[in-house]
């Protein structure tokens, strides 16, 4: 027997409520209680109002239709805006290639320029603080001041004595006394300054009573005199009196047959000339020819050196 209109609504109602129950336990959907449907779930609704009018209308044959469990949008929740921390990303070892350092060529190393005076003043220096401290002869107990030099270490002329005055042993400077007065006499005769010579001594403390040094002085002294003069590498060398002279040129030779004459000390032109002391000795016997002998000397200094010749001595 045919169902009745009534008969299939109340199964519909049945279906329908069985459909809900459904959702409800499969979480789908949430029937509230009290209150109004939330806005998310009001599609549900208008299913159960309409169905009624729909039915009515259907002939007695109309299979009831099969209803989808209605999609529910999830409520809009507005999430709160916190700025995300900056986290810096791991350095993956693997990822990133080693590091490469890059080949510099080291920069050279260039040693200053220095002008030959200056280098050679330095090497002098050092010569002269071991001359300060020397004890090796008996000179040395006796001085007030050991005298080194004084001039141009570049010069191209050098003047070498015997050894210091009184004079010189106060003042640590070689020829500063009258003889060495005369000596700059003939220096400024020469129309040179002391900034273009050299002037050393053989030894470097005062003898006692200004004596000739004897053998073991000079020889514990020399061999700084013979630095100074690799030092300097003058052109000419003015060997003053007898004393600098045989230690020179290594001869017993008289100063009469000697000066006046070219001679060689390792390859550098000597000149053996009278002492500024000789010629202050003698300069009031009317028969001493020994200063214009000194003057005849230095002019041919000038000549060797290529300098002008004054015509006459001053």
């Amino acid at each position: 027997m045919d169902a009745s209109p009534r008969d299939e609504l109340l199964q519909l109602i049945r279906d329908l409520g069985a459909q809900l129950a459904w959702q409800r336990e499969a979480g789908l959907v949430e029937v509230p209680t009290q209150g109004a449907t939330p806005v998310a779930r009001a599609a549900v609704a208008p299913v159960v109002v309409a169905a009624p009018a729909v039915i009515a209308q259907a002939p007695a044959a109309v299979t009831p239709p099969v209803v989808a469990p209605p999609v529910v949008a999830a409520p809009v929740v507005a999430a709160p805006v916190v700025a995300a921390p900056v986290v810096a990303a791991p350095v993956v070892a693997a990822a990133l290639p080693a590091r490469v350092t890059p080949a510099v060529a080291p920069a050279p190393v260039v040693a200053p320029v220095e002008p030959a005076a200056e280098g050679r003043s330095a090497a002098l220096r050092v010569i002269q603080g071991e001359v300060r401290a020397c004890v090796a002869c008996k000179l040395a107990p006796t001085r007030t001041q050991t005298v080194f030099a004084r001039g141009n270490p570049d010069a191209r002329i050098c003047f070498i004595g015997e050894g210091p005055g009184a004079d010189e042993d106060r003042t640590g400077l070689p020829f500063v006394g009258v003889a060495g007065q005369l000596l700059d006499r003939i220096i400024a005769a020469m129309r040179l300054s002391e900034e273009q010579v050299y002037i050393a001594n053989i030894v470097k403390c005062r003898p006692p009573n200004n004596r000739v040094p004897d053998h073991e002085e000079m020889s514990a002294c020399t061999p700084f005199l013979l630095r100074q003069l690799e030092v300097v590498k003058p052109d000419v060398i003015v060997a003053l009196g007898k004393t600098a002279t045989a230690f020179l040129l290594d001869s017993k030779g008289s100063m009469t047959s000697m000066r006046g004459r070219w001679h060689s000390w390792k390859g550098v032109a000597v000149m053996p000339t009278w002492h500024p002391s000789y010629v202050l000795r003698v300069r009031d016997d009317p028969k001493s020819t020994a200063r214009a002998e000194v003057w005849t000397d230095m002019k041919l200094v000038l000549e060797r050196l290529g300098l002008p010749v004054p015509a006459a001595r001053g």
